[in-house]
């Protein structure tokens, strides 16, 4: 049997420096007999040289479309756009199996193209958890976001946006410019820190969430963690408008579900509420409990402006790709996670995550194909 080639594609969203591969995972692969092409890329977070030092083969950026039909393209983000279909196998998250805007085109270009999606969001063990997931690091760094955010709206009145942020070497960095903002914004806060309410507090997103809070100081009593059985009985919330000023929202959306809060239910009440830290980031989603969050942003502009809304101010953030922020710390654990199933690859007819990953590609196909028989 010939050995299984991973062609790992060059990012092509701006400021998307993670990598679905690392030097350490490439190196494991290699010692099982795998082929792994990695394309030069410009802003990953490794360097060219850290992958070919492990023997890993370089290839030139966005090479993958001339590459052999049997190779798995292996990437994080969205496919640039265009009008050639797609032949082979990728390996990626494609946002497009949950009615976000444009699903049809985006699973339309592999059904006409014959290639085959394996999206890394629905990519699971038997027992149906995700064998590699970012939340963690993406709770983490929002709510770093959010609290810098906070702080930056003391300090301004809300009368000019936070600026754009860069990637961080590591948490370390990270936690001390959090630290440092959120000491001005508690002194123009009455010498208070914020409270912070975050929903999904019990998956990966939330803990990472918490965890941020408590590394930059927030004490546990300005801590509300809530989980479905606090959101059972419907929203809006008045918790959300009336008792914290920060909130974080890290639930998984699979279904309709009553709003968390509306501009609306804003408009009434003793609203303490001045930030919105969406880390699940439904913004096209039909089924958006934060209906006001519905447009993206991005690092180098973090959060849109509510202008209605004053005393306090009141902005949000939907950035869709926060663990970028730590690509390295954020690569690494997610790469090492994801291993065990890429080493499966080689067995891929016997092995339940890939097929049940490519029974539901299928299942999304078909959906696709009614949707266009309408």
């Amino acid at each position: 049997m010939a050995p299984i080639t991973l062609h790992l594609r060059s990012e092509d969203k701006p400021l998307e420096h993670r990598s679905a591969l690392t030097p350490t995972t490439v190196r494991k692969l290699l010692e099982n007999g795998f082929i792994v092409n990695v394309e030069r890329s410009p802003i990953r977070i490794f360097e060219d040289k850290e992958f070919e030092d492990v023997g890993a083969n370089l290839m030139p950026t966005s090479s993958w479309r001339e590459a052999p039909k049997d190779h798995f393209i292996i990437g994080l983000k969205e496919l640039p756009t265009g009008d050639f279909n797609l032949i082979h196998t990728h390996i990626q998250f494609a946002h497009c199996y949950k009615g976000q805007e444009g699903w049809e085109t985006v699973l339309g270009r592999f059904a006409k193209g014959g290639g085959t999606l394996y999206d890394l969001e629905f990519l699971e063990d038997p027992p149906g958890r995700r064998v590699a997931a970012f939340g963690y690091h993406a709770g983490f760094v929002g709510t770093a976001l959010a609290i810098m955010n906070f702080a930056w709206q003391l300090k301004y009145g809300g009368k000019t946006p936070m600026p754009g942020k860069h990637f961080y070497k590591n948490e370390r960095d990270l936690i001390k410019e959090v630290q440092a903002e959120l000491e001005i914004g508690i002194a123009k806060n009455n010498g208070k820190n914020p409270r912070v309410l975050v929903i999904g507090a019990l998956g990966r997103s939330g803990k990472g969430s918490l965890d941020l809070c408590r590394s930059v100081g927030i004490p546990d009593e300005n801590l509300l963690e809530w989980d479905l059985p606090d959101t059972k009985k419907g929203g809006p919330f008045v918790e959300i408008r009336d008792s914290d000023e920060i909130f974080i929202n890290c639930i998984y959306l699979d279904k309709k579900i009553p709003k968390f809060v509306t501009e609306d239910f804003l408009r009434d009440g003793d609203r303490r509420l001045s930030v919105v830290c969406d880390v699940s980031c439904d913004t096209t989603n039909q089924n958006n409990p934060i209906p006001f969050c519905n447009k993206p942003t991005s690092f180098d502009s973090p959060t849109i402006q509510l202008h209605e809304f004053s005393n306090p101010p009141l902005s949000y953030i939907t950035i869709d790709h926060l663990p970028s922020l730590l690509p390295r710390e954020a690569s690494e654990k997610f790469s090492e996670a994801l291993l065990p199933s890429l080493l499966a690859l080689e067995n891929k007819s016997r092995s339940p995550i890939w097929l049940n990953a490519e029974k539901l590609f299928k299942e999304k196909v078909k959906e696709l194909e009614k949707a266009e028989a309408l």
